[in-house]
């Protein structure tokens, strides 16, 4: 099989970059969250940082995402090493762990709406009617950390969205749940490499569409 050299560069440019750093900030933003409920063992391990070696796992981060980009066919999906959380340090251990894994799909949300005020300025200024590189490169970072922030919210372990459901569960069913995040682990990792996650895409792209438009709003 031939690989396009341009059309893997254009790959990285658009999706890896983006990717690359909303996964760090994701990450960061559990490094700060713990840090701020009285928590440091992130810090200590050098993870309060947007620093992409701190927080890369060889096959999630560089391996797996640069392989969708260079395969057309592939689907372009990773992850970064789990920042790590000492719950013993917390005054509020459920309460406090429920906003430490709730601060990375936030930290998403709010990069893509960053970015959807900065395509629509961009647009609105430029008047452009094409979909041009910078358009591009914007569109692609909104959507990674839409994708980001819902699929990370779906509640299941060790996703931070089943560390959010805690919250709510009696400790023996989550310690149940925990206990047995090997084998979710795996079962996510089947679904995306299946494409049977693609649903994630549904609430995405609605998402966009929405920012997209009421920020449109402000502008015409």
């Amino acid at each position: 099989m031939n690989i396009d050299l341009l059309e893997v560069v254009k790959g990285i440019t658009l999706k890896y970059i983006p990717f690359l750093f909303a996964l760090c900030f994701h990450e960061f933003a559990h490094a700060w969250m713990a840090k701020r409920k009285g928590d440091n063992t992130a810090e200590l391990m050098g993870r309060l940082t947007m620093n992409p070696l701190a927080h890369m796992d060889i096959l999630g981060t560089l391996i797996l995402p640069i392989l969708g980009i260079i395969y057309p066919s592939g689907i372009f999906f990773g992850w970064a090493k789990p920042v790590p959380v000492n719950e013993r340090n917390f005054d509020k251990p459920r309460e406090d762990m429920f906003w430490v894994a709730l601060a990375g799909p936030l930290a998403n949300m709010l990069l893509a709406l960053i970015g959807t005020i900065a395509l629509v300025g961009y647009v609105y200024l430029t008047q452009v009617q094409t979909l041009t590189a910078p358009v591009e490169m914007l569109r692609s970072f909104i959507l990674t950390n839409l994708f980001l922030a819902f699929f990370n919210m779906l509640p299941i372990h060790p996703l931070d969205g089943g560390k959010v459901l805690a919250r709510f569960l009696p400790n023996s069913l989550n310690h149940k749940l925990e206990e047995s995040q090997h084998v979710s682990s795996m079962i996510l990792i089947a679904l995306m490499v299946t494409g049977a996650l693609r649903f994630v895409a549904y609430p995405v792209f609605w998402t966009y569409s929405l920012m997209v438009g009421v920020f449109e709003r402000f502008l015409i």
